[in-house]
């Protein structure tokens, strides 16, 4: 009995003896880890910001071309079912992306921010009632100044969540670019891997976890703050 109680006393200390050597790897490797959630920020911020430069846009064109939604919310649908390192070798024989990994994974990374992004900014811009478009024609204005004086501030709650989401699926999904050497929190969590270390696991895994959790909660107070000063106006 007490050399089973030994053995199960000892498994329980290795199992739960990951945390505290991850934060202990987190405070003893500050500089790497410093290093690689930067290079992390950098491949999930340039990914953010070409997928909204492409999805936000595209949102739009389907409010105005509705004949193309099934196409193209298809295609980024497609390519949420693609895992990540098949769709990391997919892209890896076009020459320029192919070049260089981190460019290989900003591709990437933007493909899969497409969805959330395109779809909301779809949905926010046809939910908005037809009486208010009608009462902004009615006043004159142009289809220009309908979609920047009504449409977009309407729809921009909603365009914000899609935003939201897909940061958030971003900076998860980022940790997979370490697999074809473009850096990130990513390094750590395949190196604990290799060595079979929960401690380095952990010290790529925690930051990821902390960074998606501030994005969301960044993201949704600046929401919350819009729709205040909405309402409040």
């Amino acid at each position: 009995m007490s050399t089973s109680f030994a053995r199960d006393s000892s498994c329980f200390a290795i199992s739960h003896s990951g945390e505290p050597e991850g934060l202990n790897f987190i405070l003893t490797h500050p500089r790497e880890v410093a290093t690689l959630t930067a290079e992390h920020l950098w491949l999930v911020g340039v990914s953010m910001l070409l997928a909204i430069l492409i999805g936000v846009p595209l949102g739009i064109l389907l409010t105005r071309r509705p004949r193309w939604k099934a196409l193209v919310l298809g295609s980024t649908n497609v390519v949420q079912t693609i895992p990540s390192l098949a769709l990391f070798g997919l892209l890896l024989p076009l020459p320029w992306l192919g070049a260089r990994a981190d460019r290989l994974a900003i591709a990437a990374l933007a493909l899969y921010a497409l969805l959330p992004i395109v779809r909301n900014t779809y949905v926010g811009i046809a939910g908005i009632s037809p009486p208010v478009r009608e009462a902004a024609i009615a006043m004159g204005l142009t289809s220009g100044q309908l979609l920047w004086n009504v449409e977009l501030p309407l729809a921009l709650p909603v365009m914000l969540a899609g935003i939201r989401v897909a940061a958030v699926i971003t900076i998860g999904v980022a940790t997979i670019a370490a697999a074809i050497g473009a850096g990130g929190l990513g390094e750590f969590i395949f190196r604990g891997i290799a060595m079979v270390d929960n401690g380095v696991i952990l010290a790529g895994a925690i930051p990821a976890a902390l960074m998606a959790l501030a994005a969301d909660l960044l993201l949704s107070g600046v929401e919350k703050l819009f729709v205040r000063h909405r309402q409040g106006s």
